[in-house]
This record gives structure tokens, C-alpha cells and sequence, in this order.
């Protein structure tokens, strides 16, 4: 792929990422627990009607200086144990207003650090889950680990409690990068690892790289995707820094080291994707690779990729997401509804035989619309206006009118290339999609250029 610095440079400005639509800056306080409650029930009768859930484990044992996530340092054992109670109280008190017929066809587990904490605890949490809901034969059950504290043992444990995927944060292979920013290396080998978690039938297997980081260079990156190469792990996810110590003040703790500029960010991304492309990687999204045998390598040719909070995923096995412990994001049909992020909070709030939630929003039909042309392009990079307009029952000059689309703010894209467009179609080129976020602006009516509010797109 032939990229040119010069013209991803001209598209590098503030853009939601669009994990959400509308993003999680819109969210509002005066959703309440009632409105959840209210919302879980009309989830009953809605699609998708698999169910995703999601457990976050706030905990770290040393805090990363460059994360974004809601984390805090572990704490006595006594506060996990109360905070895994709340976890599992929360469970119960949402399972009862889910259509019990529903299957789960996905768990994820992030952070913070899940296995930072004793897997008794896991297994706990697992335990009710399977009493409360019934699995999909084929159910994904993943969890986000930190290779400093993952032992053999521990991966056994996954295994028998049922986990099938497991995704491990390297971020990158070099100490004196780690140490920039405050990381512990792998506990044991990596490739060690990856050939043990095989032997135990684990799929999808996960390696995480970040790009921009503190001391990074281009060659010391180029150096990173090739061990990961001879890795051979199912999928890679290469995520781009966002510096925003604005709204995470620990990143300023790295200012003193030399970051890589935007050129360099650049370079490392087109290394990637040339190095990855040539070695049996097929290009998911904006940022995430897969095997050509792998699930979303396949659900990408068959324009069958999905996007939540957790990632990339399947249309088969993506589901309406209920989130449980602090800061957990519920993504419904038609809503989104946020916990509280202060541990000490959402504990109290549990404990007085409350929900946690702190925040939500309620989606128009307008707004399901708009969300669902965005989430397609962000996965499959196409829409038929006419198809997507008929799907969520409006005519094609409704969907215009609702999107206020209008080919004009595409034409510089469609002139360089980064878009192809007819009266009735849009496709992004496989070099928009690097820069797929600037396309989804176009169909998002509330965008206005903000500082200090979004990440830039390199």
C-alpha cells in the first residue's frame, strides 16, 4: 500500500473514535437507575438478542503512565473481596429483568488488570453468570491479561473455569520503552506462552501493540511487529497513543521523555500495515489485524464485522452488551447507561440494593440510524443509502436529510482517493480506512471540530 505522509497529515485532526454513537461525551447524568431498569426491559424485545456482557476489573498492581482506562492500584484484599461481591450483587440484580430464553454468545473481561487479582475471584463471577444466564454453544470468553503477571497455572485456570480467548497488553517488546512508561515486562516468554495457551485450545489469541509511545522510533517499532510476526499470534491490535493529559493527568509523568511526532507516528502505522499485510495479515478496522483463517478475517470478507467498547468482533457473536463494576458501559438497542467510575461510589451504590449507574442516553430512531450507517462504515468500510435507509424503515431522502450527507464533504476524500462514491453507494478504499474516522464525520450531524475534546486520528 503506498501511503503518503503528506496526505494522512492533511486528515490528522480531532475525531471521535466512535466506539459509540453518539460518543460518550454526550452521555448524560440525569439518566438514572429507573431509566436503566426501563431500558434493560425494552432490550427484551430488540436485536440483536444475543447478550455480550462485560466485567471490569478496575485494579492494577503498578499503574501504566500512558493508560486512558479507569484504573486504580490494588488494594487490600479485603476491598477486591467486597468489590467482587458488588460485581456479582449487580449480576443478579440486572439477570432478572433479561428474557432468561436470550443466549450469551460473548463475555470480555478488561480493566485495569483482570488477572491482577486472585482467580477465585473469577471463578466466582463465572459461576454466576452461568447460573443466571444460558451460553451459546460457541460463546466467546475472553479477558484482557497482563503477561507480567501471567503464570502457566494461571492460564490452566482460564481454561478449566472456560475461557477460550485471551488477550495479552505487550505494547511493546523494548525494556527502556516499558520503563518510559512505567510497564513490567512479560513475566515468562511470550513465545512460550502463545505455544502453551495453543496446547490449551485458546483461539483468537490477542497481542496488543501501542504506537506513539515515549522513546519509541520507527526502526525500534519495525523491530516490535517483526517479533510479532515470528509470534504468529490469531489476531494483533496496534493501537495509536492518544497524549490527552488534559483528561488523564498521569501521562503528564512521561513529558520529560522524547515522543515520536505525528511523521513518525505515521511511519509506524504504514510499517505495520505493509509488514503485517505481507506476512498472511488481513487489515480489520482501522487498527486491528487477523490471520486470513481467523473469525474476523472471515466476517470481514463476508462484510460481517461488528464494533462495541470491547473491540472488534463477529456479527454472529456480538450481542446487546451489559456491563457490570465501575465505569462498566452498557450498549443496548437503543441505549447506552454507564456505571459509576469511583470504586468507593459504585460499591456504596450496590450496597444500598441500588444499580450504579451515573450516566446514559437514549437513542432516537433518527439516532439508531446515524449509528448504524457509522458503525458499518467503521467495520465494512460500504453503505447502500438506499439498503441501510429501508433497514431502519425511512426513504433515501430521509436518510440524507437525517445524516445531512451531503457528497461535498467528502469531496476531498473522493479526490485523493480515500473514498469512492456514486449516487447510491459509498466504499472506502483500503488506504481510507486508515483514516476511516474522518469518513464517519460526514454522516454525523452533531461533529464540530473541538480542542481538547477528541484524539487525533494518527
Amino acid at each position: 500500500m503506498n501511503i503518503s505522509e503528506k496526505l494522512f497529515q492533511k486528515y490528522n485532526f480531532p475525531v471521535p473514535r466512535y466506539t459509540s454513537y453518539p460518543p460518550a461525551t454526550s452521555f448524560y447524568t440525569g439518566f438514572d437507575n429507573a431509566n436503566f431498569v426501563e431500558q434493560i426491559k425494552i432490550s427484551n424485545n430488540s436485536q440483536t438478542e444475543n447478550i455480550s456482557i462485560y466485567i471490569h476489573i478496575p485494579f492494577c498492581t503498578q499503574r501504566c503512565h500512558f493508560c486512558g482506562c479507569n484504573t486504580a492500584l490494588y488494594q487490600s484484599d479485603e476491598k477486591i473481596n467486597q468489590y467482587v461481591a458488588c460485581v456479582v450483587k449487580e449480576i443478579r440484580n440486572v439477570a432478572q429483568y433479561i428474557d432468561k430464553k436470550r443466549l450469551v454468545t460473548q463475555v470480555s473481561w478488561g480493566g485495569g488488570t483482570p488477572n491482577s487479582i486472585d482467580l477465585k475471584y473469577i471463578r466466582n463471577i463465572m459461576a454466576v453468570l452461568k447460573s443466571e444466564f444460558q451460553f451459546a454453544d460457541f460463546a466467546e470468553i475472553a479477558m484482557e491479561c497482563s503477561p507480567a503477571y501471567l503464570d502457566f497455572e494461571d492460564v490452566d485456570v482460564l481454561a478449566e473455569i472456560g475461557f477460550n480467548r485471551i488477550s495479552l497488553g505487550i505494547q511493546d517488546f523494548h525494556l527502556e520503552v516499558l520503563n518510559a512508561i512505567n510497564r513490567l515486562p512479560p513475566k515468562h516468554d511470550v513465545a512460550q506462552m502463545l505455544r502453551y495457551m495453543k496446547e490449551k485450545e485458546f483461539r483468537g489469541l490477542n497481542l496488543d501493540l501501542v504506537y506513539g509511545l515515549p522513546l519509541q522510533s520507527v526502526e525500534s517499532f519495525r523491530e516490535n511487529i517483526q517479533q510479532i510476526i515470528a509470534l504468529q499470534p490469531d489476531r494483533i491490535a496496534t493501537f495509536s497513543y492518544a497524549h490527552i493529559p488534559w483528561f488523564n493527568p498521569a501521562q503528564k509523568l512521561m513529558d520529560h521523555h522524547r515522543f515520536p511526532t505525528p511523521e513518525e507516528k505515521l511511519k509506524m502505522l504504514v510499517t505495520a500495515i505493509e509488514l503485517l499485510s505481507e506476512n498472511g495479515y488481513e487489515v480489520i478496522g482501522m487498527d486491528h489485524f487477523a490471520r486470513q483463517d481467523d473469525d474476523l478475517a472471515i466476517a470481514k470478507t463476508n462484510k460481517m464485522l461488528h464494533r462495541n467498547f470491547q473491540g472488534y468482533n463477529t456479527k454472529k457473536t456480538t450481542g446487546q452488551v451489559y456491563a457490570f463494576g465501575a465505569s462498566g458501559i452498557s450498549q443496548l438497542d437503543g441505549s447506552f447507561a454507564q456505571n459509576l467510575k469511583q470504586i468507593d461510589h459504585y460499591i456504596q451504590a450496590i450496597e444500598s440494593n441500588q444499580l450504579a449507574v451515573e450516566r446514559g442516553y437514549v437513542l432516537t430512531g433518527e439516532e439508531i440510524l446515524i449509528r448504524d450507517t457509522i458503525n458499518q462504515l467503521m467495520c465494512n468500510g460500504t453503505i447502500n443509502f438506499e439498503q441501510i435507509a429501508q433497514q431502519h424503515n425511512y426513504s433515501y431522502e430521509e436518510f440524507m436529510k437525517i445524516t445531512k450527507f451531503d457528497a461535498a464533504k467528502i469531496a476531498h476524500l473522493v479526490a485523493d482517493g480515500l473514498v469512492e462514491l456514486t449516487q447510491t453507494d459509498l466504499n472506502v478504499t483500503p488506504k481510507g480506512m486508515l483514516i476511516v474516522r474522518n469518513v464517519a464525520v460526514a454522516f454525523d450531524p452533531k461533529f464540530e471540530i473541538t480542542k481538547n475534546k477528541f484524539s487525533t486520528t494518527i
